[in-house]
């Protein structure tokens, strides 16, 4: 199993500047990695791993989802059909768009998402990996619900990015390795779509912004020992069809500094793609659980990458249609080549 370090943690595990990326490796690897290196064997010159990764749209666990979850009595039922899709990567990557706190129950209608603690583990157990936290619904209910957000994640081992209980955390890069690739995940949402309160700053939680300055140092510091540098932005106009001039200028800067590839959320509609300077960057993979009831917000899309040291080496998208208001099916038909026909790429 990977190890996530996350957070404050990562800090006590490197000082960027002064370790060397193999005693960094060494302290965080897998434990069956650790294994094969004290037991003498030696990786061949021309080792190169591969990493399989998915990536999935916008995950909303409340209001309508979480009333078919209490219809059903199964805090699994959003993943029934989707989770041997997800549990066939290495590595799982979404946008979770509730807040994980008891509370209320979210009636139909409100736009502010709270889902039961206990949905930390249903992702883990659905195969995610590393989640974002750097949305508009994060901190719906202020900073005792992302504090207990993370708290749950953290308990169930979902690793997050983009928030943290000061600027520092939420701007770090989250690093996870896996079979000797390390990746790190950066999280931004666009300042355009939440208020300034959700702004994590020096001694106040909340989540990363998309401040280029900002994610070009943290790009470059995660370039000194990652492997992988992944940027993740949710922005743009919701239901359009095209990315907006500041997903563009984000995304562009994002590869300029560095990063392997861009995914972004937030229109809640699959929008059309691009490869930049050899780049991919995938605007909006649409939803992935939701309760919307629009057609074009029920289709999503979800993308398996392999990854080595290269950097990507091959992209396979899967078009997925929500039934019920709320699970994610794959489709491979006509309606499923008409998604993958959005992002206007060959691959």
């Amino acid at each position: 199993m990977a190890l996530a370090v996350y957070g404050a943690a990562v800090f006590y595990f490197i000082q960027p500047s002064a370790v060397a990326r193999y005693n960094f490796l060494a302290q965080i690897n897998e434990p069956e990695q650790q294994t094969a290196t004290t037991s003498g064997a030696a990786l061949p010159d021309n080792y190169n791993p591969e990493v399989s990764v998915i990536f999935v749209g916008d995950i909303m666990l409340s209001r309508g989802v979480a009333q078919k979850i209490k219809q059903h009595n199964d805090l699994h039922y959003p993943f029934l059909k989707i989770r041997d899709y997800l549990k066939s990567a290495d590595l799982v990557f979404g946008n979770l768009e509730t807040a994980l706190i008891q509370g209320r129950e979210i009636g139909s209608g409100e736009m502010v998402f709270r889902s039961a603690p206990e949905m930390a583990f249903v992702l883990k157990d659905s195969g995610f990996s590393v989640i974002s936290l750097a949305n508009n619904h994060t901190m719906n209910f202020g900073q005792a619900g992302l504090a207990d957000t993370m708290l749950n994640l953290a308990e169930a081992q979902v690793a997050y990015a983009g928030a943290g209980r000061n600027s520092f955390e939420a701007y770090w890069p989250t690093f996870i390795v896996k079979n000797g690739l390390m990746f790190a995940f950066l999280a931004y949402t666009d300042n355009d779509v939440i208020p300034a309160s959700y702004f994590a700053t020096a001694t106040t939680s909340g989540v990363a912004y998309m401040d280029i300055a900002k994610m070009r140092q943290a790009v470059n510091l995660a370039k000194l020992v990652a492997d992988v540098v992944i940027v993740s932005i949710h922005s743009g106009a919701e239901y359009s069809d095209y990315p907006n001039t500041r997903q563009i200028k984000f995304a562009h800067a994002a590869i300029d500094a560095g990063a392997d590839l861009v995914i972004g959320h937030h229109p809640h509609v699959v929008q059309s793609a691009e490869k930049y300077k050899g780049k991919y960057i995938f605007y909006s993979l649409g939803n992935f659980v939701f309760d919307q009831r629009w057609w074009k917000t029920k289709e999503g899309l979800a993308l398996k990458v392999i990854f080595d040291k290269q950097g990507v080496k091959e992209i396979k998208p899967q078009a997925i249609l929500i039934e019920d208001f709320s699970q994610p099916v794959i489709i491979k038909d006509g309606a499923g080549k008409n998604i993958l026909s959005r992002l206007k790429l060959s691959f």
